[in-house]
């Protein structure tokens, strides 16, 4: 199958397929006219690599995935002792790096509340300019 093809069965786009390519992730083989060809079975592999990434793994975290990437993925992975280098370090590595990154931005929506606790009442949808106090010190 061509790449605009793949791109629609896969529901991408054949730039993310060239990336994929780039990214060691994803084959193809060439016709005589130098157009990229893949076989069947790259549709599951690129419906599996996007499901990774909208898990929230990076692509290079997807690269630790490849053995997997073509057959269905599990809706839930198992724990193996023995996957020290694999997806479980991966998905331990990428949880971590993702609590931090909430905690920041915690950190920020709870000094940003404290400066305008009126942002807090109804989960900060509440505009400016509804608020009575709008024409307070900041100038509006």
């Amino acid at each position: 199958m061509l790449i605009g093809e793949l791109a629609a069965e896969a529901g991408t786009t054949t730039r993310a397929l060239r990336y994929y390519e780039e990214q060691g992730l994803l084959e193809s083989g060439r016709t005589a006219a130098g157009y990229r060809v893949y076989e069947p079975g790259a549709v599951r592999r690129v419906r599996n690599i996007r499901e990774l990434l909208t898990s929230g793994f990076t692509v290079d975290d997807v690269k630790s995935f490849l053995r997997y990437l073509d057959a269905d993925l599990p809706e839930v992975a198992s724990y193996h002792p023995l996957c020290t280098d694999g997806y479980a370090v991966v998905g331990a590595q990428r949880v971590a790096e993702l609590e931090e990154r909430i905690a920041v931005l915690t950190e920020l929506r709870d000094n940003l509340v404290h400066r305008m606790p009126w942002l807090a009442a109804r989960g900060g949808n509440t505009a400016y300019s509804d608020h009575p106090s709008s024409t307070s010190a900041m100038g509006t």
